[in-house]
């Protein structure tokens, strides 16, 4: 079982829901494993409330091309296969522009001359190993680089196992709905969203919630943080939408001491340990419910 957390904007406690989540199930379910997979790799902060020891770590590498001048002819083949933009002839010369490339490949394998090599540049770190009973794992992209999904992706070939049935993997995605949350829900079985009730949380929350819809059609359900008096404005939408509010966590002084302090909520106040639990048993049950749909 995969579990996407999402949220479309930063702060809505995303993180904090999802190693609560983890951590509650590592702690009841000692017979299959439990993973938190914190795939925010631009600003990965899931290991401040777990403090995971890692046993192993690996490169995240892309390659980029090397362009020979002397068998170049600006011939201008690769220039038109970019599709970034990536590649310009000038004076004779091709010219490559580190910066616009995704890395693809399309121009060291369509060069005619064959002019064009490819090298590795190292573009990230994932690291993984244990907290207590929880497995983790994380990436961090290289600073000064601006595409993340490569990270995301190769940190879930690396963890992933698609044979183990009862393992079960939350992943905690960035905030927005931009490229990294789509390649993070990617191949997931669920779609956790959590928001807060204000306009910038309605806001961002049907963003992400739209992309579900017309990307993936996962099954999923609303946390709303920092609850109190707005929450109507979160549940006319979600009513709308047919998507079910799982759990409610209040807007209080004690709870945003606690992840402040890198915290677990389930430790400080252990009340919550059963709300939490809780929601594994909806999202297992709407999974379970959309599959016999099917």
């Amino acid at each position: 079982m995969v579990i996407t957390i999402a949220s479309g904007k930063g702060g809505t406690g995303k993180t904090t829901v999802a190693s609560n989540l983890a951590y509650v199930l590592a702690q009841t379910q000692k017979d299959a494993e439990t993973w938190l997979i914190d795939c925010d790799v631009e600003a990965p902060n899931a290991a401040l409330f777990l403090d995971p020891v890692y046993d192993s770590e690996q490169k995240v590498e892309r390659l980029l091309p090397v362009i020979d001048q002397e068998a170049c002819t600006a011939c201008g083949v690769c220039v038109e296969i970019c599709t970034y933009n990536a590649l310009a002839v000038a004076g004779g010369k091709t010219l490559f522009f580190k910066e616009l490339c995704h890395a693809c490949g399309s121009c060291a394998r369509n060069c005619p001359e064959g002019a064009i090599s490819e090298r590795p540049e190292e573009i990230g770190k994932l690291q993984k190993g244990m907290s207590g009973d929880l497995h983790f794992a994380h990436g961090a992209l290289t600073i000064g680089f601006s595409s993340p999904p490569p990270v995301i992706r190769d940190l879930k070939k690396w963890v992933l196992d698609p044979s183990a049935e009862t393992t079960t993997y939350f992943l905690d995605a960035s905030p927005g709905t931009s490229c990294p949350v789509v390649e993070t829900m990617r191949g997931s079985d669920f779609a956790l969203l959590v928001t807060e009730p204000t306009p910038f949380g309605l806001h961002d929350l049907k963003l992400v919630a739209e992309l579900n819809e017309k990307e993936f059609q996962l099954p999923s359900g609303i946390v709303i943080n920092k609850s109190g008096r707005n929450d109507a404005i979160i549940e006319s939408f979600a009513a709308q939408k047919g998507i079910p509010i799982l759990m409610r966590i209040p807007l209080s002084r004690e709870i945003a001491e606690s992840y402040s302090a890198g915290k677990l909520l389930v430790e400080t106040q252990p009340q919550y340990t059963q709300k939490f639990t809780n929601v594994i048993a909806q999202i297992r049950s709407l999974i379970q419910t959309k599959g016999a749909i099917q």
